[in-house]
């Protein structure tokens, strides 16, 4: 065996090595978006909200009269925004410096902090709950930005669907295993001499915990690449560098393209995600213990959905296999409009059928961005495309919000939620993929 030979083997298994450490993000924050954020933590801090609330069911922030049951969709909403004023920012830091493990540290146990934090959300505190909300969703979404920042460096083009799938499933198996925790917790509650508020927040807690013990495995395996100086301070030309970024990006509109169609269709997504809860609850009557088992059910199919699908890209093409999943997720909401009140046997069908398309769509679509993105620049871009997957889809949070605002109906504000996949969808198709691939000068993969 000669020398380049073995330097090979030993850069292809310390590849292995980032990959699998890079996997253990998802399944550290994972359980942040399936406990907290799509669970336990819409339905609670509304019941909160509720407690705080007027005759009429309105609470007054800062003197504006806000629906009790808005508040949640609105916080997340601004959580959004904030998201959007702080990624440019570690984008470019990342980028100028080559230092992502840092910042990806800093914001993943910003959030952590947040999240176990709710333990004290209790009474009428809805401000603070709202509060944390913000700070922990905010973190998570720059998070991203890092996390997903490393993955054209980790994987090479023909492997990068299925690593990004990987990553997906181990999240959706951590939120499996931590919802089953949950729900032992949740339903047994008097036998562990528990109040059941007390186990909401316990549970809430938990996810913080979990999300910055298990943030330890990627700080470790992952490691930072060098990079050219780049001259001025990084947190001054923040957004600068963003504004340069965009105007590259003009350079490069099919991958603009690409961009546009992923924020409208996974605004969508990401609605439904962190909205089902709350439109189990309130509008078809579930109790708590079937929204958790709906969920868990969601993380069980999700894993399988996500290595399913990235299969599928293999013979079919990531940009048809998203196609799909997107009529599906079309079929979903309008099947969601009209599930009867109090039966949780059709609720527990459209939790399979997005479980079976939620991590693939999402997998997918980030592995193909991966193609798109020109070498160099990896994380100023994904600082755009995590604007596109977390930090610009406040919108459907905020028509949601309105929806319910403004007709006090859950269903007329789910099925408002339509329009994103079909324009989403619409965009996509009239994206080339292989052109744009070749554009951003990166190598064609000979199915995409």
């Amino acid at each position: 065996m000669t020398a380049d030979t073995v330097e090979r083997a030993d850069g292809a298994k310390a590849l292995r090595r980032e990959q699998h450490g890079w996997y253990f993000y998802d399944f550290a924050c994972s359980v942040y978006s399936t406990s907290v954020l799509t669970v336990f933590l819409g339905p609670y801090l509304t019941s909160v909200a509720k407690n705080a609330a007027d005759a009429e069911g309105f609470v007054h922030p800062l003197g504006v009269p806000v629906r009790a049951g808005s508040v949640f969709a609105y916080a997340v909403s601004v959580s959004i925004v904030v998201a959007v004023l702080v990624m440019p920012l570690v984008g470019a830091a990342a980028d100028r410096t080559g230092r992502k493990k840092p910042l990806l540290a800093a914001a993943a146990y910003l959030g952590a902090t947040a999240t176990t934090c709710m333990f004290f959300l209790d009474g009428d505190r809805y401000l603070l709950g709202a509060l944390l909300l913000v700070v922990a969703n905010a973190s998570l979404a720059v998070s991203m930005v890092l996390y997903n920042a490393y993955l054209p460096q980790i994987a090479e083009p023909d492997e990068r669907d299925a690593v990004s799938s990987r990553g997906w499933a181990f999240g959706y198996t951590s939120g499996a295993l931590v919802l089953v925790l949950n729900l032992v917790l949740y339903t047994g509650h008097d036998t562990f001499g528990v109040p059941e508020s007390t186990a909401v927040r316990i549970c809430l807690a938990s996810a913080g915990l979990w999300w910055g013990a298990f943030t330890l495995v990627p700080l470790r395996r992952l490691r930072d690449r060098q990079v050219a100086p780049h001259g001025e301070g990084t947190v001054g030309t923040g957004w600068r560098q963003l504004m340069a970024t965009l105007r590259d990006m003009r350079r490069h509109p099919l991958t603009l393209g690409f961009l546009l169609a992923y924020l409208i269709y996974n605004d969508g997504i990401q609605t439904v995600i962190s909205q089902a809860s709350i439109y189990g609850s309130e509008e078809l009557g579930l109790d708590q213990t079937t929204l958790i088992t709906a969920v868990l059910l969601v993380q069980v199919l999700a894993v399988a959905g996500a290595l399913g699908m990235g299969r599928m890209a293999r013979l079919y093409g990531a940009k048809r296999v998203i196609l799909g999943s997107l009529a599906v997720w079309t079929l979903i909401l309008a099947a969601g409009y009209f599930l009867p009140a109090g039966a949780p046997v059709a609720f527990y069908l459209m939790a399979a059928a997005i479980g079976l398309v939620l991590g693939g769509s999402q997998a997918l679509s980030r592995s193909l961005f991966s193609h798109l993105v020109p070498s160099g620049k990896e994380a100023e871009y994904f600082s755009a495309y995590e604007m596109s997957d977390r930090g610009l889809s406040w919108l459907g949070p905020l028509v949601f919000g309105l929806a319910f605002q403004l007709t006090g109906s859950y269903r007329d504000a789910i099925i408002s939620l339509v329009v994103f996949f079909a324009i989403g969808s619409v965009l996509l198709a009239r994206v080339p993929v292989k052109a744009a691939i070749a554009a951003a000068g990166n190598p064609v993969p000979d199915r995409i």
